[in-house]
């Protein structure tokens, strides 16, 4: 059975990790995000009651 013996693939394995997490995971963290959420300002959302006509 070939997917007992590591040689082949947990060398390929182990090296994918290491250039996922010390060269692209630092490469990603530093992407500048353009749309930066605006802070909310909660007192303007003010809404007025709506009076039923029929009651």
């Amino acid at each position: 059975m070939p997917q007992l013996n590591p040689g082949p693939w947990l060398f390929i394995f182990t090296v994918s990790w290491l250039i996922y997490l010390f060269i692209l995971t630092p490469k990603t963290a530093n992407l500048k995000v353009l749309n930066e959420p605006a802070a909310q300002n909660f007192n303007a959302n003010t809404t007025q009651p709506w009076n039923w006509p029929w009651t």
